[in-house]
């Protein structure tokens, strides 16, 4: 199963590395990884998507929440929060193919944010299953590269991850 982790830390070099050594000594694979200041800028928010099991997802929590400089760890519960990834996708784009990519980010409600004669660039921020909802779409046409941010994700309504 994926879980979504929501931690807070204090804003120190080598912090990153602390947690994500934690998961790697586990044999732990990280799916998505995320980090920025919050609205401290002493505190920054790691968000970390990953499969596995609730023994496991447990087991981490308890180790998480024994690194020093982490404040708070909270695993977002499915349904009861938002979240959004950014993806930055470069298409094959043909001149006589070009109104169908077009066609296919409009109805995405994604954007061309650069245009050349053989290919566009297609930006999307979306949550994880309509970007590659996207991808999918675009695959046929000759995908050249894709850029991915990690998830970020925040709770709905006024629940929260706050020092």
């Amino acid at each position: 199963m994926q879980y979504t982790l929501s931690i807070l830390v204090e804003n120190q070099a080598g912090v990153l590395s602390k947690i994500s050594g934690l998961f790697s000594r586990r044999g732990f694979n990280i799916d998505s990884l995320a980090v920025g200041v919050t609205n401290d800028p002493r505190v920054s928010r790691i968000t970390i998507v990953a499969n596995g099991d609730e023994y496991v997802i447990e087991q981490l929590e308890k180790q998480l929440n024994k690194v020093i400089p982490v404040i708070k760890v909270k695993r977002l519960t499915e349904g009861a929060f938002i979240s959004r990834e950014l993806i930055l996708i470069k298409v094959h784009c043909p001149a006589a193919k070009r109104a169908e990519i077009i066609k296919t980010a409009e109805i995405m409600q994604a954007k061309i944010v650069d245009a050349a004669p053989n290919c566009v660039t297609v930006e999307y921020c979306e949550c994880n299953s309509r970007v590659n909802t996207l991808i999918d779409l675009l695959k046929p046409y000759g995908i050249r590269e894709i850029v991915r941010t990690g998830t970020i994700a925040i709770d709905r309504g006024s629940a929260g991850v706050s020092v």
